[in-house]
């Protein structure tokens, strides 16, 4: 949602609040940023060092605006002292990302929370994905929360909307590509996923209500994460930690593709 309540056009990101998310906004180079601003009296630090650099080597100014104004215009809790303007995150092409060889996708089934979308982004890339998937309706976009607490990855993982995650997994198998959906009563555990060096799909559910009906239905397999304690469940960012780094484990160089 835009500050007036209304939905976001296409994936968002144009505001980025957050040290670290700034720097790789900067680093990254993969999208026009406008201008950077940065509160006056921060104690001086390696990270805004370099995004000072990084500023100066892309040739984007940096303003120095008194902290509680850039406090009072901040659209998260944690801005750091740090925000950049920038262009909106650009959309990859699924079909793109469907015709990778080692195709690794997290799908998102209706998940809502900003904060739990940016944590699943930085959880996917730190493992190796190769991009997501992003309904188009009824989900989180990529507001400054979800930016902020994707710490960068944004910048790296390519993201692709999607009208719908069940038909896109319906495309994903055409392609040749595995889904997994995870779901805490599935047959198989995550750390038995057999298949996971193969191009895949990981489908992570909305929080609350899990796997949409169509989402399970057309996933191939469904891994549960075992849990030892006493807690019930994990929330959808935990999981998709836990998920995305055990498929990082268990893949090889070599990629399997989809038996006939």
């Amino acid at each position: 949602m835009n500050r007036r309540g209304r939905p976001q056009a296409g994936l968002g990101g144009e505001r980025v609040e957050g040290r670290r998310a700034v720097r790789e906004l900067l680093v990254a180079g993969r999208r026009r940023v406008r201008r950077v601003e940065m509160a006056t009296g921060l104690a001086p630090s390696a990270l805004l060092d370099e995004i000072a650099a990084a500023a100066r080597s892309a040739g984007v100014s940096v303003r120095t605006v008194d902290p509680a104004r850039l406090a009072g215009a901040a659209l998260t809790e944690a801005h750091q002292g740090v925000i950049a303007h920038a262009d909106p995150v650009p959309e990859a092409d699924l079909d793109d990302l469907l015709a990778d060889p080692g195709a690794f996708l997290v799908a998102l089934d209706g998940v809502t929370d900003p904060g739990n979308l940016g944590a699943v982004l930085r959880s996917a890339e730190a493992a190796g994905a190769t991009g997501a998937l992003l309904p188009r309706h009824r989900a989180a976009r990529l507001s400054p929360a979800a930016v902020k607490a994707a710490a960068g990855a944004v910048e790296h993982l390519p993201v692709a909307t999607v009208a719908g995650v069940p038909a896109a997994l319906e495309r994903a198998a055409r392609a040749g590509l595995w889904g997994v959906g995870l779901e805490a009563g599935g047959a198989t555990s995550i750390h038995d996923l057999e298949l996971a060096d193969r191009p895949l799909v990981v489908v992570l559910g909305a929080e609350g209500r899990g796997l949409s009906r169509l989402a399970r239905r057309r996933c191939d397999v469904l891994a549960a994460i075992p849990l030892a304690g006493r807690t019930a469940s994990l929330n959808v960012a935990a999981a998709a930690a836990v998920a995305c780094f055990e498929v990082a484990r268990r893949r090889s160089g070599s990629v399997a593709g989809r038996p006939e």
